[in-house]
């Protein structure tokens, strides 16, 4: 199996004005491309900011000097505020831990504690380290009260910092680079940073993508070639694929083509989720208890069955997989991971620096869907931003935890206008009619309500802006003609077929049929070639009504002689069956057989009921079907008392 990766082979010096003519692929670059390629806004990173722990010489010293000469202020200590009565007491303080743990407050910029306050910490400290192993040495670091509770202080104000004062910044998942042999200087060239094995600067993706380049195989590539391993998991569905980095060359059409090569494949599908329950049955069962029933029993040994499954087709990769260059796993939920994680002798560690997610929303585990997530993460990404748009984006900073947890005010829904309500109820009823291909009421209604035939509909669409839009989308021919023909007869003006949607498409471009098409033909014949320009909306030529009339006849008769030949040879087939008459015929009605009406469908009731409520809403079809159910009664109630 392969898939096409670009439209041409790259060649190994392309010239600069054909180097994004066709889509680059990330593991064979031109080299005159590679050897100019630098990181885009690599000199232009913000400076770190600077910790609260690194501080200058100016702040090592005392901050506070005494207003008035102490005549013992020579032994004693203006940090601590301990004052001592000999010089060895001084030393001793010196030496002592809480002055020690002050000296380290004030190099943080933080108050001064008492002796008091630090023995409440230290014992504090040693109930919370009371379990601890006790067979640490005492000449190890670790076990000095000080220096843990230093450590445990560091960890919670590292902590405080880069959540309140530290901005983070984003991690773009891909590397933007330039070269001056880009058409412009905004064209900027991407590439998934998960890609490139190793990567720990952006920097390095210079040295290390000339290290990945690989050159075409006229032939297919093996299993010893570089190839990267591709998985997906959950729902019960399941999709693995081993592919090369090295891609074929192809010649289709005289055009010379790279395709990537599939070494392995396996697809698995088995019915694990219930529907509507949101996750595994045994995910389901650890929240809710185990069920009893035979669908929950049903799950429970799919589930095992999948995960046996799964882990035989690592077993038998093994060889693949641990050469493999990449792997790249999407496997969300605990079950999911433990399926291809947590058992003994697994093949894939779950700390295999190999190990990579999709930086992109994937859809259902499927052998195309890996393909196409293979060729999105090896095509190189073409943008045409400006400088200064992606120093932008490289500085963005994500909000801070307190702006992140307050919970967001409800946004109250603008109550609409007069206008706007008369607008909606105007749309709401127009479209009614519309789904009912009620076109003389649409005219009727219009007339009315003094609106005009290029009706704008409220709320507004981006496909269908008008009512005409919206009926040729619909393939409602009679709705179209009447409001491009009913509206001279009212002396106003028909709807406007050269208004264009937000893509630029007119009525006539959706039309959904040739019927409707012919209408549009017959709006020219009628309304005259001066009155639009009929030829920049692609209308074909113009057309009479009693020319439409008749192609809608002549088609109307062959559909019926169709469905006549149809139902004739239908019945010749029941009638030559060797059950068909007699007791077999009220045999197979009694077990359930269909009758000769339903396998013709000539059930001519229900076909006019369904015509009837076809566009209601299910709300309006009951209120039609009560006022029929009244109608009966009266007339019954009439009959017994003419009786």
């Amino acid at each position: 199996m392969a898939a096409p990766l670009a439209q041409a082979a790259a060649p190994p010096a392309a010239p600069a004005d054909d180097l994004l003519k066709r889509p680059l692929y990330v593991f064979d670059l031109p080299s005159n491309l590679l050897t100019s390629l630098v990181v885009r806004g690599a000199g232009h990173e913000p400076a770190p900011l600077e910790p609260h722990g690194s501080s200058s010489t100016e702040d090592a010293g005392p901050t506070e000097t005494p207003k008035e000469a102490d005549p013992t202020a020579g032994m004693s200590c203006t940090l601590c505020g301990v004052k001592s009565k000999t010089i060895q007491e001084q030393r001793l303080h010196a030496k002592s831990d809480v002055h020690r743990f002050n000296m380290k407050r004030k190099i943080r910029k933080e108050p001064p504690v008492s002796e008091i306050e630090f023995e409440k910490m230290i014992e504090g400290l040693t109930e919370s380290i009371s379990g601890s192993e006790a067979s640490s040495s005492e000449d190890d670091p670790s076990s000095d009260p000080l220096a843990t509770l230093l450590r445990k202080k560091a960890v919670m104000n590292s902590t405080d910092d880069l959540d309140d004062n530290t901005p983070r910044r984003h991690k773009s998942p891909i590397i933007w680079l330039s070269s001056p042999l880009l058409p412009t200087t905004a064209t900027s060239l991407g590439i998934y940073r998960a890609v490139i094995p190793n990567l720990v600067e952006e920097n390095d993706i210079l040295s290390l993508l000339p290290t990945l380049q690989t050159q075409p195989a006229t032939t297919i590539p093996t299993v010893a070639s570089p190839h990267v391993f591709l998985c997906m998991l959950g729902g019960g569905h399941f999709a693995a694929a081993i592919i090369s980095i090295v891609p074929k060359l192809t010649k289709r059409s005289g055009v010379v083509e790279r395709e990537a090569v599939v070494l392995a494949h396996k697809t698995f599908h088995r019915y694990t989720t219930r529907r509507k329950q949101g996750g595994s049955q045994s995910a389901n069962d650890a929240s809710k208890g185990t069920a009893h029933s035979a669908g929950s029993s049903l799950r429970r040994y799919n589930e095992a069955a999948l995960t046996a499954d799964i882990r035989e087709v690592l077993n038998s990769w093994k060889e693949m997989l641990d050469s493999s260059m990449l792997l790249f796993i999407r496997a969300t939920g605990t079950n999911n991971r433990r399926t291809l994680f947590g058992y003994d002798n697994a093949v894939i560690k779950s700390s295999d620096p190999r190990i990579r997610g999709f930086p992109f929303s994937t859809r259902r585990a499927t052998q195309s869907e890996l393909m196409r997530c293979f060729v999105e993460l090896t095509r190189v990404k073409v943008s045409h931003v400006d400088e200064a748009a992606l120093l932008a984006a490289s500085t963005a900073q994500v909000p801070t935890s307190t702006a992140s947890t307050t919970a967001k005010a409800p946004v109250a829904k603008p109550k609409p206008s007069k206008e706007e309500a008369l607008q909606l109820q105007h749309s709401t009823t127009l479209t009614t009619l519309l789904r009912r291909s009620k076109a003389p009421a649409i005219a009727t209604y219009l007339n009315s309500n003094k609106l005009p035939f290029t009706y704008h509909l409220t709320p507004p669409n981006h496909h269908t802006p008008t009512l005409l839009h919206l009926a040729s989308s619909q393939a409602n021919p009679m709705v179209v003609l009447a409001l491009l023909t009913k509206a001279p007869n009212d002396n106003k003006e028909p709807a406007d077929p050269t208004i264009r949607n937000a893509a630029g498409k007119t009525a006539f471009d959706l039309a959904g049929d040739k019927s409707t098409r012919d209408v549009f033909r017959v709006a020219r014949q009628e309304l005259g070639e001066e009155r639009f320009d009929w030829d920049s909306m692609g209308v074909g030529s113009p057309l009479s009504r009693k020319e439409y009339d008749a192609a809608a006849e002549h088609e109307k008769a062959a559909k019926e002689a169709e469905e006549k030949q149809r139902r004739e040879k239908e019945t010749t087939r029941l009638r030559n069956m060797p059950d068909a008459g007699g007791s077999g015929g009220s045999s197979a009605a009694g077990k359930g057989g269909k009758s000769l009406s339903e396998v013709l469908g000539t059930n001519a009731a229900t076909t006019a009921r369904e015509e009837k409520t076809k566009g209601l809403s299910e709300e309006a079809k009951r209120r039609l079907e009560r006022e029929q159910r009244a109608r009966a009664a009266e007339e019954r109630m009439e009959r017994l008392s003419g009786q």
